[in-house]
Formats: C-alpha cells, structure tokens, sequence
C-alpha cells in the first residue's frame, strides 16, 4: 500500500514539473504582426504589447538549438516550436522570477528581428528592432 501512495506522490510532483503553465500567446504574436505589417515602423515596444508579469524575454533566431535555448534561459524549457529545424520564425521564450511563463513565434514575414546586445529584453529596455528584406 505504502507503494502506491509514493506512486502517486511522484506522479504528483512529475505533473507539476510539467510546461501545462507555460501559454502560447497568439494574442501578443498577432500585436507583433500588426507593427510588422506597418512598413514605416522599425521598432517594436514589447511592454506596450503585453498583458503579462515578466522580467526577461529571450529571442531565439531559426535553427537555435534545445541545448542552447535552454543554457541562455537558464531554465528547463521543451521547445514547442521545434525551431532548430525551422527557418521561417523566431521564438521569445518570456519569464518572470526565473520561471518560464509565456512564448510566442513570431513568423519572419519578409524581416528579421533582433534585441540588445545582452541577449535579454527587460520591460524597461523591451526594443525589439525590425530589419525588413
């Protein structure tokens, strides 16, 4: 009997170990695309876009992999996105207090994007720069 109970309690802790928290937010990917879509704009302002907690967003570019994606966050993170086969997007992974909350793809649309050179945007330096082709 004191085996199923110690079962349980690592199902338990496995399931809360689980990404279920971490959101895709469509909503904040289409924000994105409509300041893309605005050919004059060579900026986006990430805080203005979002309606969320958090402290760091990371940028990925095509082909980045799971092992690095993982050491530049710092954090466990699987890879929805499967971008380290793909080419025609980026990933921002966002997290607040370390922990991985939100991601978003956003799709290259004739353009690339780019952040500070810390390799991190924070709400108060949140500039992502748009480099059309």
């Amino acid at each position: 009997m004191k085996k199923i109970y110690v079962f349980f309690l690592l199902l338990l802790l496995l399931a809360g170990c689980s990404q279920s928290n971490v959101k895709h937010n469509t909503d904040l990917e289409k924000g994105i695309y409509s300041v893309v879509g605005e050919k004059n704009k060579s900026e986006i302002n990430l805080k203005s876009l979002t309606t969320f907690d958090w402290d760091k967003a990371f940028l990925f570019t095509p082909y980045s992999t799971q092992d690095g994606i993982e050491e530049q966050l710092g954090s466990d993170f699987n890879d929805p996105s499967n971008i380290d086969t793909r080419d025609d997007i980026y990933l921002m992974v966002f997290l607040n207090k370390e922990k991985v909350v939100q991601y978003i793809e956003i799709e290259r649309q004739g353009a690339d994007f780019s952040i500070v050179e810390k390799g991190y945007l924070t709400p108060s330096d949140d500039v992502i720069r748009i480099e059309r082709h």
